[in-house]
């Protein structure tokens, strides 16, 4: 009789076991089938940028009231905006002689496919509106002033830009620009890399701002002279990968010297003296010289390969940004 018994016991153990192996099979199945539509699902959606219309932009900016302007460049004015949400955002209104004189470039198509671009090192595009002689664009709000200002205009506002600093802005931008130019598909070429066109954050990241809108002044000269190559104006080559990284070794010779452009004045002036190793003379006297000067001199030369060497034999974009964030990677340490 307790033999009969052990021998149920058993049964039931093994029928047990069997009935939970089979479930574990069971749920291994289900889960591998769900796993890749959760992940999915938990990744960040890229929206394409929303149309708003004119009205709504019209009132969030107070009748694009001069009191909210807080940029203006080649393209246009950028205004603060509050929405009808209370969301802060910047809104860019292009000069009304650009819109008239491209009719026909295609504004929503190109604004919507620039707005997929997603990155800590990239303003983001929002939205936009189009309307008989009017085309905006509306993005994320930085809360902070563009790079131009930290080096040049920053009267005791704010303090100097430290070297350590300047490091993280080249390495960040650098970033910004190689996501723009190899992580877009199709690739993105800003076509106007200058310290204006680079905005900090809340947490004082830099952003890249107004990539890919070359097309809205393909023959406009201002604000352009300096950061482009000699090639952009030669049997109208235009922009290219190449020209935006001549344009983010301007940058970095203003990281370096404190100085504007000044139409390129600022890349005639520090090339030679960077050649010759003269580099005590090129860096910003507003700043003490560092003990270790090696991780400065490796900047410079990027920023000499950046702008002292042809389209053809420029580095690219991903080998600059490879450089400096080993750079920074070894300053942190």
């Amino acid at each position: 009789m307790r033999h009969g018994i052990i021998i149920a016991y058993d049964v039931v153990l093994a029928l047990v076991s069997i009935t939970l192996f089979v479930l574990g099979i069971l749920f291994f199945i289900l889960f591998c089938k769900r796993r890749p539509v959760d992940s999915e699902e938990n990744l960040p959606v890229k929206r394409c940028a929303a149309a708003y219309p004119l009205s709504e932009v019209d009132t969030a900016t107070d009748g694009f009231n001069n009191r909210r302007v807080i940029g203006k460049g080649r393209l246009g004015r950028v205004y603060v905006a509050v929405t009808t949400t209370g969301d802060v955002i910047a809104v860019k209104r292009i000069n009304s002689w650009l819109v008239l004189s491209n009719p026909g470039f295609g504004f929503s198509s190109i604004v919507k496919s620039l707005s997929l671009a997603h990155h800590p090192h990239v303003v983001s595009i929002i939205g936009f509106s189009e309307a008989p002689g009017e085309r905006i664009l509306i993005m994320e709000f930085m809360g902070m002033k563009s790079l131009d200002f930290y080096l040049h205009e920053n009267c005791g506002g704010a303090p100097l830009l430290d070297w350590w600093r300047r490091f993280r802005i080249a390495a960040g931008v650098a970033r910004g620009i190689e996501y723009l130019h190899e992580g877009m598909a199709p690739h993105v070429v800003h076509g106007s890399v200058k310290p204006s066109n680079i905005l900090f954050d809340m947490n004082f990241c830099p952003r890249v701002c107004d990539y890919g809108l070359s097309f809205l002044a393909s023959k406009e000269r201002g604000g352009l002279v300096g950061y482009v190559d000699d090639e952009y104006w030669k049997e109208g080559r235009g922009v290219c990968k190449a020209s935006d990284v001549y344009g983010f070794g301007v940058v970095l010779l203003q990281l370096l010297s404190g100085r504007r452009c000044e139409e390129g004045l600022v890349v005639e002036w520090a090339l030679p003296l960077i050649r010759a190793m003269r580099l005590v003379e090129v860096l910003d006297p507003r700043l003490v010289l560092p003990s270790d000067m090696k991780p400065l001199i490796r900047l410079a030369k990027v920023a000499s390969a950046c702008v002292g060497n042809s389209r053809q034999n420029r580095p690219t974009i991903v080998q600059v940004a490879t450089i400096l964030n080993s750079l920074e990677m070894e300053l942190l340490s």
